[in-house]
């Protein structure tokens, strides 16, 4: 599978406004950093979930031994543009910490199963996998 050409599809149907094929619309969202190295705008598809007002991602990498690019570039510089549910907007991408992430981190574990295979291959490699609130700017 390659992984760049199923982005491509998948960002081409979002903006299109019609199905995603094989993913749920409502959980999708479009994440645009900037390139750590190469200072270009990087949009991904992500799996978005809904905390109250709080709109967050997960980096999970699928329990890879790495945080994904698009998180090593939000690291590196934490504004972001973000297309979800209609809706288009500038954030601040900041990591939870301490007791909201382990009590975020509890409640996305109950709703999406998945997480925990992917947490536990994370700790095989010593990595814990973030969570990110997507803040509006004013």
């Amino acid at each position: 599978m390659d992984i760049r050409e199923t982005n491509r599809r998948v960002i081409q149907q979002f903006r299109a406004g019609g199905e995603v094929e094989g993913m749920h619309r409502e959980r999708l969202a479009l994440l645009t950093t900037t390139g750590r190295t190469s200072g270009e705008p990087r949009t991904v598809p992500l799996m978005v979930h809904r905390d109250g007002p709080r709109w967050l991602v997960v980096a999970s990498n699928i329990g890879a031994p790495r945080h994904p690019d698009w998180y090593l570039n939000l690291d590196a510089d934490s504004r972001v543009h973000v297309e979800v549910d209609g809706h288009e907007f500038d954030a601040e991408a900041l990591p939870l910490l301490g007791a909201d992430y382990v009590r975020t981190w509890t409640e996305l574990e109950e709703e999406y199963p998945f997480l925990a295979d992917h947490q536990a291959k994370a700790r095989q490699a010593k990595r814990v996998i973030p969570i990110v609130e997507l803040s509006e700017e004013d």
